[in-house]
């Protein structure tokens, strides 16, 4: 039977694909206690509280000759849905990876990120994992896996990097099968497992939740029946005219196409360009809708005052679910389908592709970012099997 290690195993989603393809697991390694406790729970091979960022340890010199080393390292410094600092000391984890199965001469060794991982500036650390590997007889391929195409229920796309010893050809099997909606996904699940969601904690978030349609979202900086504005929300976000209503609709379409930057999608709009569309009265309004909260200024421009994409995203039964990411818990940004609440625990573990009897332990909060973070089963599974077919 071959073996693997498992670098950054989290609650142990890349492992339990590996595992159920039957690669023998013989120490995995994390730095989150909880998360530990939760793979000890669900899967056979030995787990430890180590920091990898530091020296390799002895429990992990012991491993020489490992048939397979699995990187999961850290992706908040790569995600685009966050600060995505490139000099994030999380970054270099994903080069620790690569050392380490140096180190060890595995046979294999598989890293898997997001794929802000590979995007501008922050491909260095790609690009050195690479090298790294090359110099050190090593055969490198990168895939790009999308989850609807592995037949899952969620959008969401990961970069694999796979390199060999022995330059053996990759046996890449079927990656278009057709995807599966929400509710398939969610059929059987039993009805106690609806009740372990976090709940609003606000009345004004239910009462935005209640005008969310399934494939809706709260946002005012795209149009199209899908983006719900604040303005159309009076109750919670203040009344506004007709003629107020018609200029937030003019700034959220202009602000994406007079820009200032050479990066992001969208700008504040100058001021100098709204007075020669709608002559100087237009100051009255934008004062108004400054002080209503709707605007905000910025030097001799004026911008939205909300410009995220998206918040309060009600799911849509016939449709694959938004990817599952840490905050998938939270009913500000994830809702039900069809009843005002937060996904569920168990409602997240199903469409990453958990099985209803891997148990999850800690708060609802660490569940959550357990599930988020994971790897997804199926995809881990899609991967050893392309690996053990292959060898």
């Amino acid at each position: 039977m071959k073996t693997f290690i498992s670098l950054f195993c989290g609650c142990g989603g890349m492992d339990a694909g590996f595992e159920e393809v039957g690669f023998q697991g013989i120490g995995s390694y994390d730095f989150d206690p909880i998360a530990l406790e939760t793979y000890r729970s669900n899967l056979s091979s030995p787990a430890y509280n180590i920091d990898l960022s530091k020296e390799i340890y002895d429990t992990l010199k012991s491993k020489k000759g490992v048939d397979i080393v699995l990187s999961g390292s850290p992706c908040q410094g790569f995600s685009t849905i966050g600060k995505r600092k490139l000099d994030d000391k999380r970054n270099s984890l994903l080069i620790r990876g690569a050392e380490i199965a140096v180190e060890l001469d595995a046979k294999v060794f598989i890293s898997e990120n997001v794929m802000g991982s590979i995007a501008g500036a922050h491909k260095q650390y790609w690009n050195q994992v690479e090298s790294i590997l090359n110099s050190n007889g090593y055969k490198v391929e990168t895939l790009i896996l999308d989850a609807l195409k592995l037949g899952m229920g969620q959008r969401r796309k990961r970069v694999i990097l796979i390199a060999t010893k022995n330059f053996f050809d990759l046996k890449i099997t079927n990656k278009n099968i057709k995807a599966k909606s929400l509710k398939t996904i969610l059929h059987n699940l039993p009805a106690t497992s609806k009740d372990d969601f976090i709940p609003f904690d606000k009345k004004d978030d239910r009462a935005i939740a209640e005008v969310m349609k399934p494939g809706q979202k709260l946002c005012d900086v795209r149009g199209g029946l899908r983006a719900v504005k604040s303005w159309q929300i009076p109750e919670v976000f203040g009344q506004t005219s007709e003629s107020e209503k018609r200029l937030l609709e003019e700034i959220s379409k202009i602000r994406r196409k007079v820009r200032i930057r050479d990066h992001g999608d969208a700008d504040p709009v100058p001021i100098a360009l709204l007075k020669e569309c709608y002559g100087d009265a237009i100051t009255e309004n934008i004062d108004e809708l400054v002080a209503k909260g709707y605007l905000k200024y910025k030097n001799e421009c004026v911008d939205l005052s909300r410009t995220f994409n998206g918040k309060y995203r009600r799911l849509s039964w016939d449709e694959p679910s938004y990817t599952v990411d840490t905050n998938f818990g939270n009913p500000k940004y994830f809702i039900h389908p069809e009843e005002d609440r937060g996904m569920s625990v168990r409602e997240a573990a199903r469409i990453q592709g958990f099985s209803d009897n891997f148990e999850f332990s800690g708060s609802i909060h660490q569940k959550f970012k357990m599930i988020g973070n994971a790897v997804p089963p199926p995809m881990s599974k899609w991967i050893a099997t392309v690996i053990k077919n292959s060898i």
